[in-house]
This record gives structure tokens, C-alpha cells and sequence, in this order.
């Protein structure tokens, strides 16, 4: 009786799964300016500063919240900052921009902090698909954070690789 011999698992490559630089120790939130404004189009100061002073902020505790205006709206620099001044002390990272922005900078700040001497003559293939899309951007950062080190690169699944990089 033939033996059957798990290649893949032989090779001593590593799959490098992008999403588990996402935080997992918190939820991603957005709070959104377009409620704040009269008629979802115009911010008028006190209305604002008297709206977001009876807000509920408890809400954000321990999150990532990003903060924008979902609407096409004249928004001065001030009001966003304000809003930040009341999350501030309640959530866990407060970010200007929508949530996929947010999101994509929290799982470059992830990658940012990968050691790169963990991956030191390695073969490494950057997991290429999942449930969880990952931005195009997280991609090029870890190519960028791990080609220095790396024996090899590659992107897809151990059993179909596409090769990105290869030491020589």
C-alpha cells in the first residue's frame, strides 16, 4: 500500500493570513455626522456642540470608531475635531474617514508591527483569498515588510501559489 505524502506540509512553507492583523480585541465602529446636522445638509454650531454634549459616547467605549458625514454636506475641520475630543476618551482609536479606510489603516498599523527576523530565510505565501476581504494595500505593505527576509514570496495557497519573489 502506497504512503500518502502531504507535500504542502512537507515544504516548511508558512501561510501568512492578512486578516489576522485586523484587532481582534476590539469592534470597528462609524460614527457618522449626518444625524448632527439641520436637515442632514447644514451645521449650525450650537445645535452641534449642544447635540453631540447630550450624545451617548459610552457607546464607542473600547472601540475603533472612524468618523465622517455619509452626506455631501459643507463640514468645517472643527466639527470633525470636536467629535474626536468626546470619543477620545472613551474609544480605543479614534480615525477621520470611512470605515473601509479605517480598516485599512488598522491592518496596515498590524503589519507595520510584524517582526520581520520571524520570517528570516522563510518561504512565505500571503494567504490570497477568505471570507474577509483585504485591501489591495495590505498586500503591497507586506511585500514590502517581508521581502527583505523572506527565502521566498507568494500569494494564493500553498497547493497554488502565484511566486512574487524569490532570494538568489
Amino acid at each position: 500500500m502506497e504512503t500518502i505524502v502531504n507535500k504542502v506540509a512537507e515544504s516548511g512553507i508558512i501561510t501568512l493570513d492578512l486578516t489576522t492583523y485586523l484587532p481582534q480585541d476590539a469592534e470597528m465602529q462609524y460614527f457618522d455626522l449626518k444625524p448632527f446636522l439641520f436637515r442632514e445638509m447644514i451645521l449650525r454650531e450650537k445645535d452641534y456642540r449642544a447635540a453631540l454634549q447630550n450624545y451617548d459616547w459610552e457607546s464607542h467605549r473600547d472601540k475603533h470608531v472612524a468618523i465622517s458625514c455619509s452626506v455631501d454636506a459643507i463640514i468645517p475641520v472643527w466639527a470633525y475635531m470636536l467629535a474626536a475630543s468626546y470619543l477620545q476618551p472613551v474609544a480605543r482609536s479614534v480615525f477621520f474617514g470611512k470605515p473601509e479606510d479605517m480598516k485599512t489603516a488598522l491592518l496596515l498599523a498590524g503589519i507595520e508591527a510584524i517582526d520581520p527576523k520571524e520570517f528570516e530565510e522563510k518561504r512565505v505565501v500571503i494567504k490570497g483569498c477568505g471570507e474577509v476581504h483585504v485591501p489591495d494595500a495590505a498586500y503591497v505593505a507586506v511585500t514590502a515588510r517581508l521581502r527583505p527576509v523572506v527565502k521566498s514570496l507568494m500569494y494564493g495557497e500553498p497547493c497554488s501559489t502565484v511566486p512574487i519573489f524569490k532570494r538568489r
